[in-house]
């Protein structure tokens, strides 16, 4: 790693670092067990961590927390002017999750407000968003607090959805005192702002930063989906008395479009922009020993970050499907799970978020992100950037989730300087 740069701020960037990883280390005491964190949204112990972070913003900064109609928290810094900074993040996990998913950004962001606390001058509008219910641990829709904000949440499409004890998820925002018809209007206040920025801090929660040894990056945007299953149906035969070339077999018709994707991938991806291709569930009927599968079910999950680039795939693939049925006398029909396009972050902000990182760390990888953020929902509406930290292992969503101490303090010191640099940004100009 390339020695940092000197920062006309280094004392208090140090202090911010330590006061970040005290505030990590006192949420972890407070909400996690031997088998890691347990701040599943709309339960007691994220309950807990909320009323936690709640306290800190009473004591700490003599603020109050506001709670928009899907339940996301809000603190607000007023400024000179309505032109406001969003800084964010979410302190829900998953089950058995990590110490540093999803809160990383909202302790780096509370940082950030008590910095600015601080300052004589306050130019513009510092608001802090804690997402409610970005991992979908428990009922399964991701992005929920910020999807709804963002206007793209659908109530139907969560109504039916319950969790592994039956509970429905309607039920469980009412008892978090949120009325399910009313989860829209938080789009409404979302508007009311004046926002001209929106910066969000995460793990990258992969490998990349790791082998660079680098342990900030810039975040280019999150990639667009292309989610399908992909249905091969042959015949159903007698394993041991169907000679080989005669058998339907629609498994091997699957097996040959898996090794297809992987070339997909291959093919679309460069140096300067790789792409991934996913085939994460097989489902073989009718699943005994002794027969030749007649049907199977093989899932395909795309993801680019250029538009053009995942069409290209996704119609490679549908090639590569057809391929593979007509060389396995087969059939095939391919069904949409479920796609989102591309979110790229804005240029000036990522131009900003590169000097921020150069200067606490020594330089300033860029790269995208494949794991969907809240931070997709705001591109429509606001500029928007992420900064990446370092993840051990590219592990996440389990207790082995780490970054050493010392990346965690560069990446909430570069964090810092980002917010300070996009308020001085949006300060000088209309």
């Amino acid at each position: 790693m390339n020695t940092p740069n000197t920062t006309t701020d280094g004392g208090a960037l140090e202090q911010s670092g330590k006061q970040v990883l005290n505030d990590l280390r006192e949420l972890a005491s407070l909400t996690s067990d031997e088998k890691g964190a347990q701040r599943v949204a709309w339960g007691p112990i994220w309950r807990q961590a909320r009323e936690w972070f709640t306290k800190k913003v009473a004591d700490e900064l003599g603020l109050s927390v506001e709670r928009d109609a899907a339940g996301n928290f809000w603190v607000t810094i007023p400024g000179d002017s309505d032109k406001t900074v969003i800084v964010a993040g979410h302190l829900d996990s998953v089950p058995n999750g990590g110490w540093l998913d999803g809160c990383l950004g909202t302790l780096s962001a509370l940082e950030a407000l008590r910095r600015y606390a601080k300052q004589e001058q306050k130019p513009v509008t510092l608001k802090l968003v804690d997402w409610a219910d970005e991992e979908g641990a428990r009922f399964g829709r991701s992005l929920l607090g910020s999807s709804a904000a963002g206007g793209s949440l659908k109530i139907e499409e969560i109504s039916g959805l319950k969790d592994r004890d039956g509970v429905n998820q309607l039920d469980a925002l009412r008892e978090n005192d949120v009325e399910p018809d009313q989860m829209l209007d938080a789009h409404k206040a979302l508007k009311e702002i004046n926002a001209k920025a929106y910066l969000e801090l995460h793990i990258e929660q992969g490998p990349v930063l790791e082998s660079m040894d680098k342990p900030t990056g810039v975040v280019l945007g999150t990639f667009g989906v292309e989610r399908h299953m992909v249905r091969f149906t042959g015949q159903a035969a007698h394993s041991g008395s169907t000679p080989i070339p005669m058998r339907r077999d629609a498994f091997l018709a699957a097996a040959q479009f898996a090794l297809e994707v992987r070339e997909i991938a291959k093919r679309n991806s460069t140096s300067e922009a790789g792409v991934v291709c996913t085939c994460g569930i097989v489902n073989v009927e009718p699943c005994i020993v002794t027969a030749v599968p007649g049907v199977c079910e093989i899932s395909i999950d795309q993801r680019a970050l250029d538009a053009d680039v995942l069409a290209r795939m996704f119609k490679e693939a549908q090639a590569a499907a057809k391929q593979a049925a007509d060389d396995n006398n087969v059939t095939v029909e391919i069904n949409k799970i479920w796609t989102i396009e591309p979110r790229p972050f804005d240029p000036d902000l990522i131009r900003i978020c590169a000097e921020a990182v150069q200067e606490a760390t020594g330089d300033a990888p860029k790269l995208p992100s494949g794991p969907l953020h809240d931070a997709a929902e705001m591109v429509p509406h606001m500029p928007t950037v992420m900064m990446f930290a370092y993840s051990s292992n590219g592990l996440s969503h389990c207790k082995e989730e780490d970054t050493p101490e010392e990346y965690v303090d560069l990446t909430a010191r570069a964090f810092m300087l980002l917010t300070e640099k996009t308020i001085a940004h949006v300060a000088a100009n209309d």
